[in-house]
């Protein structure tokens, strides 16, 4: 796969000049480097103070393009105007030249013989993801070459339009799953790389966001309270919810803390006890037969919390957590 250019702008030269190429041109001729280190110390030289995993792939790229690339293999480019691949095969060897695609960073080409377009709508899910990387230059698997192979030999094929639709229906509704699970991984991951002080503030952040008004207790009190929350923060209606916030990795709560925490309620408060680290089964215990209302939230808890109310959170609990939303199409 090798991209058009930002954007795609040089599409329609490669369409008609029949031809794929790749910036970077202050590198000079490409064939003058004997192997990758002769590469890479070149483009060290001309493109000083990248991040290191920049100047990586991009060394990556132009080495692919410069020696991996053969006569005969397929060359693929995407027109994003038209939502469709160009299918070809490379028939030249690497070329140093400005007068084929006539733009001044694109001198590095190699010809094709273009077979024919595949409208990206026709492809699976998968192979769309694969597809849709971002990189400049890359290698594509055998299935989804096998797949645009399949698809620029039947292009009038309609056959199997229905089973292929029902497949696709399937392949994004399982890709959908696969994304929101990955994303509640990642959002817990977050969570555990706040700090243990700034974990009471983002708890009371999602308290807020469902209503309630909330008072962080100050730094260095020790009793058994992180957090009180109630409708109108002063306590006088109910519910009269106490807090306690313990942000420990991998260490599960156990009944001893659970005890010391429903020793401190008052017949009329609610409980609440968040343990990023878990809770042990004793301790659930406890808080199933305390005779005030507990409940227990860990880290699963409060992810899924956080993701029905983030909508509602005020600007210093974003700040704590930024989370940005996501649209998937039904």
């Amino acid at each position: 796969m090798i991209r058009a250019g930002e954007g795609a702008y040089l599409v329609d030269r490669f369409r008609e000049r029949a031809c794929v190429g790749i910036g970077w041109s202050a590198l000079g001729d490409l064939s003058l480097f004997k192997n990758e280190a002769e590469l890479k110390s070149k483009y060290l030289e001309e493109y000083p103070g990248q991040h290191a995993s920049k100047s990586s792939n991009a060394i990556a790229m132009i080495k692919k393009f410069r020696f991996d690339m053969k006569v005969g293999d397929r060359a693929i480019t995407y027109d994003p105007s038209h939502r469709e691949y160009l299918i070809g095969e490379i028939i030249s060897d690497y070329e140093y030249t400005c007068e084929v695609i006539d733009d001044e960073d694109f001198n590095h080409i190699r010809k094709v013989k273009w077979l024919g377009n595949v409208s990206r709508d026709s492809l699976s899910v998968s192979s769309r993801n694969t597809l849709g990387s971002t990189l400049t230059v890359f290698s594509v698997n055998d299935d989804v070459t096998a797949e645009l192979n399949a698809l620029l030999n039947h292009q009038n094929d309609t056959s199997s339009i229905s089973e292929a639709q029902e497949e696709k229906e399937q392949a994004i509704e399982q890709s959908r799953n696969d994304v929101i699970e990955q994303s509640r991984e990642l959002i817990k991951d977050r969570i555990v790389d706040v700090s243990p002080g700034d974990m009471e503030y983002l708890v009371a952040g999602v308290l807020r966001a469902m209503g309630y008004r909330t008072i962080v207790s100050a730094k260095g009190m020790d009793r058994g309270v992180d957090i009180f929350a109630s409708p109108d923060g002063l306590g006088l209606e109910s519910p009269r919810i106490k807090v306690e916030v313990k942000h420990r990795k991998n260490t599960a709560m156990g009944s001893q803390e659970l005890r010391s925490f429903i020793g401190g309620l008052r017949s009329d408060d609610r409980g609440l006890y968040v343990s990023t680290g878990g809770f042990t089964k004793d301790a659930k215990y406890e808080a199933e037969r305390s005779n005030v209302p507990v409940t227990l939230i860990d880290i699963d808890g409060l992810m899924k919390l956080i993701i029905e109310h983030y909508d509602s959170f005020d600007i210093e609990t974003r700040i704590l957590l930024p989370l940005t939303k996501v649209y998937w199409p039904r």
